[in-house]
């Protein structure tokens, strides 16, 4: 009774085989799939087009009662397909590249607003962050293969809602020792591990540890510091991070003598894509900090850049940490320490509010970028160093004074000055010098701290003794990797007026440099005596020494302040 079903079901299967071969072999190339919700039900109705890479669409149809489409007689090429329908967020398929006579099959999935974006609880991205330090390894959050290759090789599977390669579970460790003087609690041996591991669903996972013994620091315990971070994809094209951090260094001595400071930190940065129109990246860190008290905060950001034209950019940021301004300054889990001391009597941190106007335009292979911003510092950091004795750092307890935080190993310190206001321009050019290198020159304006004229400094009356000047500042910096070699070279000269002790534009891409700075890692081959995968690291910060401003300790001993003090460190790092 059911073999003429059978035998019905059977040709129309063969018609239908021959009917879309016939129209893929006369006009070309064919496009065919189905279009269901996030639930896997068909979607009726649903309008699918095939658009060029001149934007031009050149194919439209309409999904049938089971969901299914054909766009026939296109020609080869690379082209788009997009699937959009009332209630739904279009989805689509990008560079797609047909082959003459060949069949591709995508298969698109439409989800609602709700669906495409969840948001979760709420730079510094350097501009010369060196490549080869720890980045997200963050595969598509996929969870169903996308191409598959007939047999005969005519036939090309593609789903929108998965991943041009099944996902892969992939781990990658980093173990590296470095030693020097790396300055305010960095310095002596330090041992890191990092573990980087990317899941079955796509999403990124890194731990990092470093352990470090102080030098000269008999009876300290060794600094310890410890984060773990995480990557998934959101909805719009977006993702999100989120970076959980102990810091914990014992050598670090506060006013009165309150040994250790101790921070707990929770970094998360989300950005997404609203269209080809407008990127969002929001985020901020929630942070507590012991040192001779507690203080907590939190310090969020909002970054906004929308595309007009096709060349040129506009945005608008939002920071009140010069660490984490946007999603990409959450590529590397290790955060800078936050610095909780006495001031006006309480335990109290940096703070600090930036608004910053971007226009942008593409320059050729570069790009040139100008600033308008606006800095409202409450409180800033200032470094120093000396080799303070307890009977300095006893000083700043007395009336009116406030209080520092100084590393016991090495002499460096850091107090909060009283803030002020400043505003400026920031012109930013970047040029490709080969594939794999590229230089940078900024320009800014704006304030810095610098000694009262006339004014004695104590360490006492330190925060006093400075007030805000303005003045001017120019960087120079090449990034990149020597191809012969396989050098990689962070290096920039970044002056301002010497009598600063605080940066102009704190808040730039290379407001945390001074003066000449480099960061090298070089691959050590030596035959097959050396073990793949180990490298040599040299980092070193203000290398001539510039910008120290001397001062007088009680006892008549020179003390200096300065921007950013010398630092080298140099070790061996091994990733396998």
């Amino acid at each position: 009774m059911q073999r003429p079903q059978v035998k019905i079901a059977f040709v129309s299967l063969m018609l239908l085989t021959v009917a879309v071969r016939a129209a893929a072999g006369q006009g070309g190339a064919a496009v065919s799939g189905v279009v269901r919700d996030a639930q896997g039900v068909a979607q009726l109705g649903a309008l699918v087009q095939a658009v060029a890479e001149n934007s031009a669409v050149l194919g439209t149809a309409f999904t049938d009662l089971h969901g299914r489409y054909l766009i026939p007689h296109l020609a080869p090429g690379k082209y788009e397909v997009r699937a959009s329908a009332a209630l739904f967020v279009p989805a689509m398929r990008d560079n797609l590249q047909l082959r003459p006579g060949a069949q591709t099959i995508v298969n698109l999935t439409l989800n609602t607003l709700f669906e495409s974006a969840t948001w979760i609880p709420a730079e510094r991205r350097k501009a010369d962050e060196p490549s080869d330090d720890w980045k997200w390894t963050m595969r598509s959050a996929a969870n169903r293969p996308i191409l598959r290759l007939a047999e005969d090789g005519d036939v090309i599977m593609v789903s929108s809602s998965a991943t041009e390669a099944s996902p892969k579970h992939t781990d990658r460790v980093r173990a590296e020792m470095t030693a020097g003087d790396g300055g305010f609690g960095s310095s002596g041996v330090h041992n890191v591990f990092v573990l980087d591991r990317t899941l079955d669903d796509g999403a990124g996972l890194v731990m990092h540890a470093d352990v470090g013994s102080q030098p000269g620091g008999t009876g300290i315990r060794p600094s310890t510091e410890l984060a773990t971070g995480f990557e998934t994809r959101l909805g719009f094209a977006g993702a999100g991070r989120a970076v959980v951090s102990y810091q914990s260094h014992p050598e670090l001595v506060s006013s009165g003598g309150t040994p250790g400071l101790d921070a707990m930190q929770v970094a998360s940065a989300q950005q997404m894509q609203i269209g080809d129109f407008a990127d969002i990246e929001a985020g901020g860190t929630l942070y507590v900090v012991r040192s001779s008290g507690l203080a907590s905060g939190s310090r969020p950001f909002l970054k906004i850049t929308a595309h007009p034209m096709k060349a040129w950019t506009v945005g608008y940021r939002m920071a009140t940490s010069q660490n984490l301004q946007s999603f990409a300054g959450l590529d590397s889990v290790q955060p800078e320490m936050p610095i909780a001391v006495m001031y006006q009597g309480r335990t109290q941190t940096e703070q600090g509010h930036h608004q910053e106007f971007t226009v942008s335009r593409k320059a050729g292979p570069g790009l040139l970028q100008v600033a308008y911003y606006r800095d409202s510092l409450d409180r800033v950091a200032v470094s120093g160093g000396g080799a303070l004795t307890a009977a300095d750092i006893q000083q700043t307890l007395q009336p009116g004074a406030n209080g520092i935080v100084a590393d016991s190993t090495t002499g460096n310190f850091r107090f909060l000055s009283a803030g002020f206001k400043a505003q400026g321009m920031n012109v930013t050019l970047t040029e490709p010098l080969t594939s794999t290198m590229w230089v940078a020159v900024e320009y800014g304006t704006g304030a810095g701290l610098a000694a009262k004229d006339g004014a004695v400094m104590s360490l006492p009356t330190l925060s006093a003794s400075l007030a805000p000047e303005l003045a001017q500042t120019a960087t120079i910096a090449l990034r990149g990797r020597v191809v012969r070699s396989g050098t990689r070279v962070r290096a920039s000269y970044r002056w301002q007026p010497t009598r600063l002790v605080t940066a102009v534009d704190p808040y730039a891409s290379f407001g945390d440099q001074a003066y000449f700075s480099c960061h090298l890692r070089q691959a050590l081959r030596l035959g097959s005596l050396l073990p793949a995968g180990l490298d040599a690291t040299v980092d070193v910060t203000n290398l001539m020494a510039q910008g120290y401003r001397p001062f007088l300790s009680a006892d008549g001993r020179t003390l200096f302040l300065a921007q950013s003090p010398r630092t080298l460190q140099a070790g061996l790092a091994f990733t396998f």
